[in-house]
């Protein structure tokens, strides 16, 4: 069995741990084992399940210091000498953990692109400088889509050594659900009307002042409507604030974090996101295999689309566009999409089994070099 050390900024629900989790769930961990070095103490919400699989969680000394980080990362090598692979996936700590394993002497460093731009914010603007020395400490690069790939690596560093693997997911588990989705609709009182719906954190990259405007248009026009946010983050507070100056609180459920998402894509009517930016979100990807019809920024990249029900509108279009072509989206019955997400390469069973092969590809190459 080999280990492999997993780079990330805590296992929290968000959209990068999650996909992380899809693929290690489905690992022979008899083969391959994941291990998770977090850069917050924060407890996260799969911690139990890792060590429960058998994995192992490190907690690094975080962002604010460059030396205590990479002499955390040679004593951590120094007593775990069996790693040879890392794969890191955080913007603003990648290239710390790569350059601390590359003082380490581990053979194999691997930068994983999730993400097509950079927020404002000093943090941010870090990531930023840090993008182009990427290349100094790596070995390997894989992405969640061409678009992230190519902004973290540049078009020909990408088009040259890339490895392409998507967000997959279990499909089977999103599939629509008629029972369920009465069951949560009448458990919140939703009745007949139309729901919308979004899952992501609240922050400033999700954009969820924009879809809160643009909600508060689709409310004017069909006062029957209610908008669901699942997800906690920094800015709920002010999403609050914002959707009681707009006068739609009442219509709006912000749902928290919950366990059980793949279940309420079965409840919602449309699936909307107003995102500045993303790599290739897997929660779009979630609401295509339950046959949500999505309405996404042009932003996102068009990898995306699986399904015929993927409607792209301009970021800064207006939101009386963005609420009239919502509201134009017609109910239909709801069918299994499980055939075009697996064509597409979003069945994580097989993904799963790619991602490990690769792995095992990379540690014989190692052996061969020995």
């Amino acid at each position: 069995m080999i280990r492999i050390l997993h780079s990330v900024s805590n296992m929290d629900r968000a959209g990068i741990e999650t996909m992380l989790m899809n693929f290690y769930r489905h690992m022979d961990r008899d083969k391959v084992q994941f291990d998770f070095l977090v850069n917050k103490p924060d407890p996260g919400a799969y911690d139990e399940e890792i060590r429960a699989l058998g994995g192992r969680i490190f907690v690094s000394p975080g962002f604010m210091s460059y030396r205590k980080y990479i002499a955390y990362m040679k004593d951590l090598f120094k007593e775990h000498p069996e790693y040879n692979i890392i794969h890191t996936h955080n913007g603003s700590l990648m290239l710390y953990a790569l350059e601390g394993a590359k003082k380490s002497k581990v053979p194999v460093r691997i930068a994983h692109a999730h993400a097509t731009a950079v927020p404002v914010g000093l943090k941010n603007q870090l990531k930023k400088l840090i993008r182009p020395m990427i290349k100094y400490v790596a070995t390997d690069y894989w992405g969640c889509s061409d678009a992230a790939g190519k902004f973290y690596f540049s078009e020909k560093r990408w088009n040259n050594s890339n490895e392409l693997i998507h967000n997959a997911i279990n499909v089977d588990n999103f599939t629509f659900n008629e029972n369920i989705r009465n069951e949560i609709r009448e458990q919140y009182g939703f009745g007949n009307k139309l729901v919308i719906g979004n899952v992501g954190r609240m922050m400033a990259q999700k954009n969820h002042k924009k879809l809160l405007d643009v909600f508060a248009e689709v409310h004017k026009l069909n006062p029957e409507t209610q908008l669901v946010i699942i997800g906690t983050g920094e800015l709920e507070e002010k999403l609050r604030q914002q959707a009681d100056e707009l006068g739609i609180s009442d219509s709006i459920t912000f749902t928290g974090v919950l366990s059980n998402v793949n279940e309420w894509y079965s409840a919602i009517d449309v699936f909307v996101m107003t995102s500045l930016y993303e790599g290739l979100p897997v929660v779009a990807v979630e609401a295509q295999a339950c046959d949500l019809p999505c309405v996404l920024t042009d932003t996102i990249t068009p990898e995306v689309k699986v399904t015929e029900n993927v409607k792209f509108l301009g970021l800064y279009d207006e939101p009386i566009k963005w609420a009239k072509e919502i509201l134009e989206i017609k109910p239909a019955k709801r069918v299994s999409r499980k055939a075009e997400l697996q064509k597409a390469g979003y069945d994580i069973e097989s993904e799963a089994k790619r991602m490990q092969d690769l792995y095992l590809e990379l540690y014989s190459k190692i052996n061969e070099a020995k």
